[in-house]
Formats: structure tokens, sequence, C-alpha cells
């Protein structure tokens, strides 16, 4: 009886860790989060952008904001805050998959890559777009997989609710609120409002 017992034993350990070695998510030990940030560290003008991978109207505003920084080299710091939309299949994932990127150097050419490809932002493709731009894939796989980036994600969008986000894309610029896709000389006129203050 001791020996059925101890046979029967040893069988739920080795099909627990068969288990656990089959569907439990890989470990993956993240670094020290970062604010994703473009332009001056030092600049007068801040805009926070809170914006999501998958939503069109993000997508269309990135020239828009790629002019403006091109103009204002030294006036202006862009900040990128997540804000994946619970509408959007694949936004969290790309969001997460975002910030897999930034923990090896390459938020901003992982960024760009999924605005440059919005129409393939499936599990597949978020690992396909990492090899593409030079990431360690075995790491970036394993940090997608493992979902540890939601947080990261979850933190970044609750400093928007907590400012009043609702949509993207949305804008502080030095803390006033623009939402939209909105035209150039919009922003640049916001900005040179911004500018006028501090002169």
């Amino acid at each position: 009886m001791k020996k059925q017992a101890a046979y029967i034993a040893a069988t739920l350990v080795a099909l627990a860790v068969i288990y656990l070695a089959l569907f439990s998510k890989p470990s993956y030990e993240p670094g020290e989060m970062q604010e994703h940030i473009r332009g001056n560290h030092n600049a007068p003008v801040v805009i926070v952008e809170f914006s999501d991978f998958q939503c069109p109207y993000c997508g269309a505003v990135q020239p828009t904001l790629k002019q403006l920084m091109q103009e204002y080299p030294d006036d202006v710091k862009l900040i990128y805050r997540h804000f994946p939309l619970p509408s959007h299949a694949y936004a969290m994932k790309a969001a997460e998959a975002s910030e897999c990127a930034s923990d090896q150097g390459k938020f901003w050419e992982y960024h760009d890559m999924l605005f440059g490809n919005q129409n393939r932002l499936d599990l597949s493709s978020l690992k396909e777009y990492a090899a593409q731009i030079g990431l360690n894939s075995t790491s970036f796989n394993s940090c997608l997989d493992s979902g540890v980036m939601s947080q990261r994600v979850k933190f970044a969008q609750e400093s928007g609710i907590e400012r009043g986000v609702s949509g993207t894309p949305t804008f502080l610029i030095n803390d006033r609120m623009l939402s939209g896709n909105q035209p150039y000389n919009v922003f640049k006129s916001a900005v040179d409002g911004e500018l006028e203050k501090v002169k």
C-alpha cells in the first residue's frame, strides 16, 4: 500500500512538472521602466501623447508630430504614453511589445515599425517586427509571452485617465489638452503660444 501511495505521489509530481513546462508562461525579468522621450529633454514645451498603436487616427498624426519635432528641435519634448482602447483587439499586446523593445533600447524604432504596419499587429507579426529591427528574439519573445509588461501599459493608461483622457490620440501640451488628429497648424499654434509665455 505504501509503495502504491509513493508511486501515485511520484506520478503526480512528474505530471505537475510536465504541465508547468508546457503551459506556464515563460519568466521574464523586466529592466527599469523608462519614459519614452523624443527631442530636447530640457525643452520648454512638453507634449505628452496618449496613444494606441491600432488607432488609425494615432497613425495618421505621426507625420505631423515628426514635422513638429523637426521644426522645433530645441523647443519641444515629446513623451509617448500608452492608452490602448478596449475596442482595439491588438492594441494592448502591441503596447506590451513596445515595452519589450524598450528593454532592449529600441522603443522608438519599434514604435515607428508598429505605426507603419497598423494592419498587421497579431502576435506573430509583433515578434517578426522585433527580429526585423535587430532585437534579441529569444529575450523579446519571452518578455512578450510572459505578459509582464501589461503593468507598465496599465500604469501609463491610468496616468491618462487621471488627467481626463478618454480617447486617442490625446495630447497634453504643457498640460493643455488637445484631442484628435489635428492639422499641423493647430499644433504649431499651440507650441508657439507656449513659447510666448516663456520669452
